[in-house]
């Protein structure tokens, strides 16, 4: 099978569109670039359909090259006939594949392989074959060597016989198919770990089909198995499988027929349920794994794209007790003006002083918003600002510090800020995610942010491989101010990566400002393939062609011109304007296929346009300070911090998050937490549970 056909199969996809995009993945086209500016080859496929087409090719690679270790492995043994090659290379599925090649597989000395050195095969084919006859008389004429008597004789041919079931490519797909659709997960408490397994006191006792079994509640159980408090099982019922297995090899009732049957005990509890429980333990693991990292990749997706304040004066704190609050100064630019240190708190208590520093410093940098780190002495800070009084109106933001501490430690932040220590950088970070959520967060590891579930006990290959794809989706939705972004932001631009992006920076250094899309031609090692991919996703404000500062691709600025000279306009009388644009025809244009055109109009509507909304304030109930303030029935308003798999959690002003059971999240049965409620949504809720020991809240989500 072609790879073409190969991921045909497996995406479902069109015949043209799959061709087409692994040619262009073969040329080196990104993701983004493909699904933006490739429309017309894809047939439209948007950036996920272009993602399974990557992957799956990805996959069939990975098949291929395990064939031909197989095929090598197999032919140094003498042992590949063409009929063997045939049934390998036609093969694709992993599991089947790895069926074939177990019986030619190099094991340590197994009890069958000692068994058959010893000259004990033809006895174990004879009683096999189940044709009559006594088995101790078959057993005499084996007597001999390391084999004392005929009982140690049939024992190792027993031994041979359960190997041999173990190896049955048929029989193992069948109870494969069992262990698959029947098995139940249990766990139970390990004896003497009663302390360390606290927290997952939910699990114990726990037993529930492994078919049931949410995602979150398996890596859960995972985790606790893993962390040795927390016994796993997952198998179907033993005499089930058994009965199968006897109908798959008992073919009598004799003395001969008695061994094989012991024998398919033999070989189900000392060798296949070991490994069809291990394979069906994996298989849900990998599904858990790909809900988990779906649940994070949608809520990182939100996250990133979460509303900027823009470019606006900040004043940042990264609130504290008894060591203080860290105060920061940004300029528009997120540039640091100044930074300082206010004790409001205990045990200091300088109240009067640190309001009259912030005010003081909202005045002396022309403060337009503050932001405030929602962790620890958080709300305390923020009622502390909103009773200073300031010469101007100002907003003030409650900012996630998820991951903030991780930026300030990093060589990034090092990089950055070579002369401050790690407060003041944390606060910056801070500081600029209000500003621009999208630009800062980039810097730091997307596991550091907080908005997943189980995130380290997925396979962290393809969390990490997707979280990349996630953040150079939104990186490129939102486009690339080339004279303003860093390096960080830069690399993630389709076609660019870290070393272009730092050329990048190094060129405006030396050079000034860029003007044009085609100055970066200019740029060291930016050569046209990376110039085709990045232009469309870089932004030029300012600049000397104003279709530089749209998602108009710079091959298609020759079709703006003809639509410009088409009205007798220029392309920048073109560019804006509304009541011209909605009066362009595709008739017009016959050489311009639908998608581009469609695509063009659009850009030239919303020149510089920017697909996230603006931020927003949220002011939190004032009687809330702790969790003992929390009363059942009291209605609050708070913000979603994170999605998961079965509920929401909820920021409600403060220390702890409060938890909307999926059950609570509307007045109808909800599978799906993230199709009725989004990260960084508004929300009103109900309090209907507090464990103050456990530090647990239970919300139900109000609508109206």
């Amino acid at each position: 099978m072609h790879q073409q056909k190969f991921v045909q199969t497996q995406t479902g996809l069109s015949e043209r569109g799959v061709k087409n995009v692994l040619s262009l993945l073969n040329d080196g086209a990104t993701i983004p670039f493909i699904a933006r500016y490739r429309k017309e080859q894809t047939g439209g496929m948007d950036e996920v359909e272009i993602s399974q087409i990557r992957d799956e090719a990805k996959n069939y690679d990975e098949l291929i090259a395990r064939q031909k270790t197989i095929l090598t492995s197999i032919e140094e043994q003498g042992r590949l006939d063409d009929q063997l090659k045939e049934r390998i290379t036609s093969c694709f599925d992993r599991t089947k594949l790895e069926d074939i090649y177990l019986p030619f597989k190099q094991k340590r000395l197994t009890r069958g392989e000692k068994a058959k050195r010893n000259g004990l095969e033809p006895l174990a084919k004879m009683i096999m074959s189940q044709r009559g006859g006594d088995p101790q008389v078959m057993a005499e004429r084996f007597v001999k060597g390391e084999i004392y008597d005929e009982e140690m004789a049939i024992a190792g041919a027993k031994d041979i016989m359960a190997e041999w079931m173990n190896e049955n490519g048929a029989l193992r797909d069948r109870l494969r198919q069992t262990f698959q659709r029947r098995s139940t997960l249990t766990s139970k408490l390990v004896k003497g770990k009663e302390k360390e397994a606290e927290k997952y006191s939910d699990y114990f006792d726990f037993s529930q089909s492994l078919n049931h079994c949410p995602s979150h509640r398996f890596l859960a159980i995972y985790r606790g198995n893993r962390e040795g408090v927390l016994s796993l099982k997952a198998r179907p019922d033993d005499e089930t499988v058994l009965q199968q297995m006897q109908r798959f090899f008992v073919k009598g009732n004799d003395a001969c027929s008695d061994l094989v049957d012991e024998a398919c005990t033999e070989a189900y509890r000392r060798l296949l349920r070991p490994s069809l429980e291990n394979e069906v333990l994996s298989t849900m693991k990998e599904k858990a794994d790909q809900e988990a990292i779906g649940v994070f990749a949608k809520n990182l997706r939100q996250l990133l794209l979460a509303p900027p304040l823009g470019a606006k004066r900040v004043l940042a704190i990264d609130p504290g007790f008894r060591t203080g609050c860290k105060v920061v100064c940004l300029d528009e630019s997120g540039g640091l003006l100044t930074n300082a240190t206010i004790y409001p708190h205990p045990p200091q208590k300088e109240q009067s002083k640190a309001k009259a520093k912030l005010a003081q410093l909202v005045e002396a940098y022309k403060i337009d918003a503050i932001a405030i780190g929602d962790g620890t002495a958080g709300r305390e800070t923020e009622s502390l600002v909103k009773n200073t009084h300031f010469s101007r109106d100002l907003d003030v933001f409650s900012v996630r510090e998820d991951g903030a501490s991780i930026y300030s430690a990093s060589s990034i932040a090092r990089k950055e800020f070579p002369n401050f220590d790690v407060t003041v950088r944390g606060s910056v970070s801070i500081g600029r995610r209000l500003m621009d959520p999208l630009a800062e967060l980039v810097k730091i590891d997307p596991k550091s942010i907080g908005v997943g579930q189980y995130q380290h006990e997925v396979n962290q290959s393809k969390l990490k491989d997707s979280l990349d794809d996630v953040v150079a989706s939104c990186v490129n939705a939102v486009g690339v101010d080339v004279n303003t972004a860093s390096p960080y932001l830069l690399a993630y631009i389709s076609g660019l990566g870290p070393t272009l992006a730092e050329n990048i920076v190094a060129f405006r250094s030396e050079n000034g400002r860029i003007d044009s899309r085609k100055d970066l031609k200019k740029v060291k090692r930016l050569g046209d393939k990376a110039f085709e991919q990045a232009a469309g996703f870089i932004r030029i404000r300012d600049g000397k062609n104003p279709l530089d500062n749209t998602s108009v691709h710079p091959e298609s600025y020759a079709y703006v011109e003809k639509m410009a000279k088409h009205f007798m306009l220029s392309p920048k009388e073109l560019v804006g304007n509304k009541e011209v644009l909605d009066k362009v025809s595709a008739n017009d244009f016959p050489e311009i296929d639908t998608f581009t055109f469609n695509d063009i109009v659009a850009a030239l509507k919303k020149p510089g346009h920017d697909p996230r909304e603006k931020a927003k304030v949220l002011e939190f109930d004032h009687r809330i300070k702790t969790i003992d303030d929390l009363e059942i029935g009291m209605v609050l308003t708070g913000i979603v911090t994170n999605v998961t798999n079965f509920g929401a959690f909820v920021n409600i002003g403060i220390k702890e998050n409060g938890l909307i059971h999926k059950s609570q999240l509307a007045d109808e049965y909800v599978e799906d937490p993230s199709q009725y409620v989004s990260l960084h949504e508004h929300v009103e809720v109900s309090v209907l549970e507090v464990d103050v020991n456990r530090k647990r809240i239970g919300l139900k989500r109000l609508t109206r």
